[in-house]
């Protein structure tokens, strides 16, 4: 079936086209790719977008729409693993990359929290543990014990996190997109890059997160492509769920949208090898564990009107990577945000556009594509 998010009519765009050679060039018209491109022409660089789909339909139109601050990782790991300073920089960055998108994004994005929710006591003990830490560094964040509706009960508290946001991702990048395209951007959809020596640009940039593998062969080995699978019910007559949620450090997670309808995505755990793969098919493994899981979360059986995949780029620290290419001074590449691409890929891509126009930031080292070299 087709994302829910795609079936909605994209805006007009203007048709730009750049004769013979361009400074920049992007593989990808997702959320990293329009991101990027309209920073780097509203600094003058022409830019050439290339897409084997159309705008937004990649990873950008199969995900759940959710917009959260901070990485991949829990925020204590990753204070433990990057050290207190980079860790919270990296989520100050992303609260401001969310207000950004705000600004652009229109009604394609709402701030409504998310909810971040222990499944048993074990996942209480980590999320109390990030909770700590968060508070202790002046990140916000509510501990809540008495969850409301259908929450209490079956899930041992959780964190509040006020300000993240719901999005319709496929409106919000198309939406970057045309603002690219009135900035001078020349975007060509339906346009499979097979080699990208062969593009006619002095730089390139590879926005493909988990898309497009062995594209870059240095990265082959470092950037894991991973199925994503999700199912959308038909409308219920009551709201349940406010924000969006998720459980189990991500591998459950759902939010109700605007017209009753209620979104599920995960489970990628119950059948997890076979979830490291490119093939953007269904499992009927993992659909009948999200419809299951879906009726408990709306208390009846669900009547399911729309089920996909689709594919993102995973790597060993969860962490992205931005820069050039090791070994490849003309190739670039902002990629791998394991399963946080709407926010982190949007911050990456203008943070790739400003390393190519000069412009350094903490993120770049600690983002840095040589240290897996």
């Amino acid at each position: 079936m087709n994302p829910y998010w795609l079936e909605e009519e994209a805006p007009p765009r203007a048709q730009v086209r750049h004769a013979g050679r361009v400074d920049v060039a992007i593989v990808g018209a997702g959320v990293t790719g329009c991101s990027a491109a309209l920073r780097l022409a509203e600094a003058g660089t022409t830019v050439r977008v290339h897409d084997q789909r159309g705008v937004a339909e990649g990873a950008s139109g199969r995900n759940g729409g959710f917009a959260l601050r901070g990485g991949a990782t829990r925020y204590d790991v990753a204070r433990e693993t990057y050290g207190t300073e980079p860790a919270r920089e990296l989520w100050h960055w992303t609260e401001r990359a969310l207000d950004r998108m705000q600004e652009l994004g229109g009604d394609a994005l709402t701030r409504p929290g998310s909810f971040r929710l222990a499944a048993d006591e074990e996942g209480r003990e980590q999320i109390r543990a990030e909770f700590e830490a968060m508070r202790e560094d002046g990140i916000e964040g509510e501990w809540v014990d008495d969850l409301p509706g259908r929450l209490a009960g079956r899930f041992q508290g959780g964190i509040l996190h006020a300000g993240d946001g719901a999005l319709q991702p496929a409106r919000f990048v198309r939406r970057l997109a045309a603002r690219a395209a009135d900035a001078g951007v020349e975007i060509r959809e339906h346009e499979r890059v097979d080699d990208v020596t062969t593009l006619d640009a002095d730089t390139v940039v590879v926005a493909t997160d988990g898309y497009g593998h062995g594209l870059v062969p240095e990265l082959a080995e470092t950037i894991w492509p991973t199925r994503g699978q999700v199912i959308v019910s038909a409308p219920i007559d009551r709201f349940l769920y406010d924000r969006p949620h998720y459980a189990r450090q991500g591998f459950d997670y759902w939010q109700q949208l605007p017209d009753g309808r209620v979104l599920l995505g995960g489970f990628r755990d119950v059948s997890i090898m076979d979830e490291l793969t490119d093939v953007e098919v269904t499992t009927p493994l993992i659909q009948d564990s999200l419809e299951s899981f879906l009726g408990e979360l709306i208390g009846e059986a669900p009547r399911i009107t729309h089920r996909w995949a689709g594919i993102f780029g995973l790597t060993q620290d969860m962490l992205p990577l931005v820069g050039r290419v090791p070994g490849r001074d003309a190739i670039w590449v902002a990629a791998g945000y394991s399963g946080h691409g709407n926010v982190l890929g949007f911050a990456c891509g203008e943070l790739v556009a400003d390393a190519i126009l000069g412009t350094t930031a903490p993120q770049l080292e600690l983002f840095d594509p040589a240290r897996f070299s």
